[in-house]
C-alpha cells in the first residue's frame, strides 16, 4: 500500500511527519512523493492562521484530485480546531487529531478492514512523544529537528495553538538523550532542538527539576553530535546563567531565534506577551556579551488590533535600533477563538499590507549587512547539507565549488564573497 504525506507549518509538524511515515513503513507501507499516485494521502495540517487553514484545506483536495480513490486523511492542528463532522463532510475520509498522530498504521488498517476506525485518544497508553522511532530514509539529512516539547500554556491573544495541542508536556532528560544516540547512528551531525513552546520544558514536571538548560548540556554530552541548535525561544528565558551556561557548551550555535512580535509594549500587552521591549533588548545584549557576533533572529506581527501609526513607529524604531540577522513578518491574521478576533480597531488588509511592506525592506538591508559582516572576516564553520550548499553556525547559507566536497562534512574556511542575494561563497580552509 502506498502512503504520500505532506506536512503544513513548524518543524513539530515536520518532526511528526518523520515519526509517522517511518511508522507506516515499520507496518508495510510503501512512502512516495505527494505527487505521485498513491493509495493514501496524509495531509500534516496547521492551522495557526486563516491561511494556514485554506493551505490546509486546498492540500486536502489537491489530494483528492491526484488520486479521486484514495484514503485522504487530515492530520494534525486543522484537525484539533475544527470539527470533526465539518471536515468529514468535506469529502475527507479520516481525522486525525495530534494525539492520534503515533497509531496512524493501526487507523489506516482499522479504516480499510472495518470503514471506521477508533478513537485512539481514549487509551490511557496513548501519549504525544515517540522517540524510538528514527526517520526513513527518504527524510535523511544531516540536520535534525528532535522534537523536545509540546504543547502552549501561554495563550496568547492571538494564538490558537494552545487549543489544539494542549497543555505543555514534555519527556524526560534521559528518553531524549537515547533518542539523540539512535539519530546520531543514522547519520545526523547537527540537532535542532525544537517544540510548540520550547523555552518550557521540563515546567510540567516541576519535582525532576529538568529545564532547557539542562536537556541542552545533557544533548551536547552525546558522543556524535557535532552541533545543537536552538528553536524559537521565548525572551524572558534569556538570563545571566542561562547565557553563561550557553557559552560553556562549545557545541551549541550561536543563533538565537527570539520571538519579539511587536516593538511597543501597549500592543505586547494587548497580545499577552509577559515581557516589556526593556526586557527584550536586556536579553539581545546578554547574548551579544557572550557570543561573538551571534545571530539573533525574530517575528513581527503588523496590524494587530488596534495597533495606531504612533505603535507601528515604536516597532519600526525599535527594529531599527536592535539590528536582527532575520526578522520574518506576518500581517496579522484574524482567528476564530481567540481574543485578539474580538478586539475593537481591527486594521484593513491595505492598512497591514503597507506596514508589511515598510518591515520588510528594513529586514532584507540588516539581512544583508549582517552576512555581508563575514566577508573576509574571522573563520567560520560549515556542514554541508546538500551538493555545495551548507550553514554556518550563525544559520549563513553559502556555497563552495571545491570538488572535494560532501554531505555531511564539516569544514572551516572563510566567506569570501557573496554569490546572489541569498548564498554566500565559501572556501575551506584550516
Amino acid at each position: 500500500m502506498k502512503a504520500a504525506i505532506h506536512s503544513l507549518g513548524c518543524k513539530v509538524n515536520s518532526y511528526e511527519a518523520k515519526e509517522m511515515a517511518d511508522s507506516l513503513k515499520k507496518n508495510g507501507f510503501e512512502i512516495v512523493s505527494f505527487n505521485d499516485i498513491a493509495d493514501v494521502y496524509i495531509i500534516n495540517t496547521c492551522s495557526v492562521t486563516n491561511i494556514a487553514d485554506h493551505k490546509s484545506r486546498q492540500m486536502l483536495h489537491r489530494a483528492r484530485h491526484l488520486n479521486p480513490n484514495a484514503i485522504v486523511i487530515a492530520a494534525g492542528c486543522y484537525a484539533d480546531t475544527h470539527d470533526k463532522g465539518d471536515i468529514l463532510n468535506e469529502g475527507i475520509d479520516i481525522v486525525v487529531i495530534n494525539r492520534e498522530k503515533k497509531n496512524i498504521a493501526a487507523i489506516i488498517r482499522q479504516y480499510c478492514d472495518e470503514n471506521r476506525y477508533d478513537n485512539y485518544t481514549e487509551n490511557s497508553e496513548v501519549t504525544t512523544f515517540q522517540y524510538d522511532l528514527c526517520p526513513s530514509s527518504e527524510y535523511e539529512k544531516t540536520r535534525m529537528f528532535l522534537k523536545v516539547q509540546d504543547g502552549c500554556n501561554a495563550f496568547c491573544s492571538y494564538c490558537i495553538i494552545p487549543y489544539a495541542r494542549g497543555r505543555i508536556t514534555s519527556p524526560p532528560i534521559e528518553e531524549l538523550v537515547s533518542a539523540a544516540k539512535k539519530y546520531v547512528n543514522k547519520g545526523y551531525r547537527e540537532f535542532v532542538l525544537t517544540g510548540i513552546h520550547l523555552s518550557s520544558y521540563g515546567m510540567d514536571r516541576p519535582d525532576s527539576h529538568e529545564d532547557l538548560i539542562s536537556l541542552i548540556e545533557k544533548i551536547s554530552g552525546v558522543e556524535g553530535v557535532e552541533r545543537i541548535r536552538l528553536g524559537s525561544l521565548e525572551p524572558n528565558i534569556i538570563t545571566l546563567n542561562f547565557a553563561e551556561r550557553l557559552k560553556n557548551i562549545p557545541k551549541i550555535c550561536p543563533h538565537f531565534h527570539l520571538s519579539l512580535q511587536s516593538g511597543s509594549n501597549s500592543v505586547l500587552k494587548r497580545m499577552n506577551r509577559h515581557y516589556t521591549t526593556k526586557e527584550y533588548s536586556e536579553g539581545v545584549a546578554l547574548l551579544r556579551d557572550t557570543f561573538n557576533n551571534p545571530a539573533i533572529t525574530t517575528d513581527v506581527i503588523v496590524g494587530f488590533p488596534g495597533e495606531t501609526d504612533e505603535e507601528f513607529e515604536e516597532t519600526k524604531d525599535f527594529l531599527e535600533n536592535i539590528n536582527f540577522y532575520e526578522t520574518h513578518i506576518f500581517k496579522y491574521s484574524r482567528r476564530k477563538g481567540t481574543a485578539a478576533d474580538k478586539m475593537p480597531g481591527q486594521l484593513t488588509n491595505a492598512q497591514k499590507s503597507a506596514r508589511e511592506k515598510i518591515l520588510l525592506k528594513m529586514a532584507a538591508k540588516r539581512k544583508k549587512q549582517f552576512e555581508d559582516s563575514f566577508i573576509n572576516s574571522h573563520k567560520v564553520e560549515v556542514l554541508f547539507e546538500e551538493g555545495s550548499q551548507g550553514y554556518t553556525r550563525e544559520y549563513v547559507r553559502v556555497r563552495c565549488y571545491s570538488s572535494d566536497i560532501a554531505e555531511g562534512n564539516i569544514l572551516p574556511g572563510y566567506i569570501t564573497g557573496r554569490s546572489n542575494d541569498d548564498i554566500m561563497e565559501f572556501v575551506p580552509k584550516k
